[in-house]
């Protein structure tokens, strides 16, 4: 074992048993970097784009200034706060703030719809509300936390739907003398983040002060991010992971729960303004990224790497991004989830390699696990498993449900009892995590993706039973050139469980249906995977997620394939 792995584990082994708090990472850069550039945030305005910036020292100090204000108001370690907060200064600020007086930050994603984010207020029973006069009136309109909220504070605009401004609150409550920030136990709850929902109900997953710890020690090590670099940041809660890794966070002009409608202009103006040298982008920006850089012939020469998660990105829409990148980088496939992120990884240009496996029904590579992960497959079954066997596990190249045990992953859903008990395996004093996605390791170790598990189709159509697993059988048929996506959905025709395909077809070409259906039943003889398949309905566009815009809502489209029956 090298030096460096075991000076590591040692640091991972003191942070498990010491009282600390994440944000020791800030106070330590805001001492090596008192003006590098921390945050900068970038503005549309009728003079063009403007930047907000504030340096590692101001950060730690403004954020200082709140979480004191904060605790005169009221608000004690232990209590949890809603957080609904546009990126912008006053996001890094609080967010830093919350984290160093232990309050617990609740964070949502707007956009999985009203129904869901009474739900999820409902279930996390919130002490207090921080946010912008918008998310105050949604706020009182939908009765959100109105038996449990206490303390309401506005952000960033009049405080026209209630609550104490921010601002007015650090003029009552000035800070005389240093903030002392909490010293927690690294199993402690430190924020509740909930699931988009776009695979299921929305689930509050707990976060640990070590789960935070074991992600930055990720970015650190796997990923080998400096200080010093620069990120063009894309996504709210990875913004945070820049300045305490010392690394400027710079956010672009954009609705972040809807990248696909994001400027490629904002985004390449500030990674050339700022030199970036990192960019996470999930899937559907990847793919506008990489259509504007064509369109434009853009190159983006200070990347050093992309990071790519939420979704599994095409690769052509890899191909065309990685046209932008100089030298060595290259896009990073993060697998993962809420729940436990990263899992795995791997590079595009390994990645492109398995285009041939992919194209045939091999599923999707999604890398090595990141180091102190172990991934096991085990065998599929809607059963709860309460303690871990080894006799669980599968053979390399045998397709089960992904398991995965390591410091990143959650040990419990908050105030989710059955969804705990169905998704957590205890393994002595750790946790397993079951994905509910399906996989398989292959005999040197790398994981393959084959879609979720409650998308897989169990047919008897064929008077025997049969498993369809929808990566696999949907990247055979987009292999057409009038395809631009599919999705394998189960119907019930004659009492039997039939598997069909739904297809999306590309609007540049015009398709004759029947010799369509004809090709495509033509594709699925030759292969195992879709030997079986003959149903093909058309659907005019698909219901997608409105994030990643690459998870599709098959549970509609299956609904609306058996009415076409």
């Amino acid at each position: 074992m090298s030096n460096a792995r075991k000076s590591q584990k040692k640091s991972n082994k003191n942070l498990k048993s010491k009282p600390g708090n994440l944000c020791r990472h800030l106070e330590v850069a805001s001492k090596k970097f008192p003006h590098g550039l921390a945050v900068s945030v970038q503005k549309k305005s009728i003079n063009g784009l403007t930047y907000k910036e504030l340096t590692f020292s101001e950060l730690h100090q403004q954020s200082d200034d709140i979480a004191y204000a904060l605790n005169q108001f009221g608000l004690k370690a232990g209590t949890k706060a809603v957080l609904m907060v546009t990126p912008s200064i006053a996001f890094f600020n609080l967010t830093f703030a919350l984290f160093k007086a232990g309050i617990i930050p609740i964070l949502v994603d707007p956009g999985m719809g009203i129904k869901n984010l009474k739900q999820c207020f409902a279930e996390s029973q919130p002490d207090a509300f921080i946010g912008i006069p918008k998310a105050h009136l949604a706020r009182l309109l939908f009765s959100w936390g109105k038996k449990t909220i206490k303390h309401v504070i506005n952000v960033d605009g009049p405080a026209i739907f209630g609550g104490q401004p921010l601002l007015s609150l650090l003029k009552k409550y000035p800070r005389a003398k240093p903030y002392q920030m909490q010293q927690l136990n690294p199993h402690q709850i430190a924020a509740i983040l909930f699931t988009s929902g776009s695979t299921g109900s929305p689930k509050g997953v707990v976060y640990s002060h070590s789960m935070f710890e074991a992600q930055i020690s990720v970015l650190k090590n796997d990923y080998q991010i400096q200080p010093g670099e620069a990120d063009l940041a894309t996504f709210p809660l990875f913004s945070l992971f820049g300045p305490a890794l010392g690394m400027a966070s710079i956010v672009p002009e954009m609705d972040a729960s809807q990248p696909i409608k994001a400027n490629p202009n904002y985004i390449f103006a500030a990674i050339d303004k700022y030199q970036c040298s990192n960019l996470f982008a999930n899937p559907a920006l990847l793919a506008v990224l990489g259509q504007a850089g064509q369109k434009k012939q853009h190159t983006l020469p200070s990347l050093k790497r992309v990071i790519s998660a939420g979704a599994p990105a095409s690769l052509s829409a890899i191909n065309l991004f990685s046209q932008m990148l100089s030298g060595n980088a290259e896009v990073i496939n993060s697998y993962g989830a809420t729940e436990s992120l990263p899992i795995s990884k791997i590079g595009s240009q390994q990645l492109l390699a398995t285009t041939n496996i992919t194209e045939q029904g091999g599923g999707i590579c999604v890398g090595y696990a990141i180091n102190q992960v172990d991934i096991k497959i085990i065998k599929i079954t809607e059963q709860n498993i309460k303690n871990w066997s080894d006799d669980l596990i599968l053979a390399p190249f045998e397709i089960g449900e992904i398991v995965v045990k390591g410091p990143q992953v959650s040990a419990a859903y908050y105030h989710r009892e059955q969804a705990t008990t169905q998704a957590k395996i205890k393994d002595g004093n750790s946790v397993c995590h079951r994905m509910g996605d399906l996989g398989y390791l292959d005999d040197k170790g790398k994981l393959w993706m084959c879609g979720r598990k409650a998308h897989q189709v169990l047919s008897n159509h064929l008077d025997l039973e049969k498993s369809y697993y929808s990566i696999p059988c949907e990247r055979i048929f987009n292999t057409h050139k009038s395809i631009k996506r599919s999705a394998l959905v189960s119907i019930v025709i004659d009492d039997k469980i039939t598997p069909a395909i739904c297809i999306e077809v590309e609007k540049r070409i015009n398709v004759e249906q029947q010799n369509l259906f004809y090709e495509l039943q033509e594709i699925a003889k030759i292969y195992p995977q879709t030997q079986g398949i003959e149903l093909f309905y058309i659907h005019k566009k698909f219901p997608m997620d409105i994030r990643h815009n690459a998870k599709i809502f098959r549970e509609k489209l299956a609904i609306w394939a058996q009415q076409q029956v």
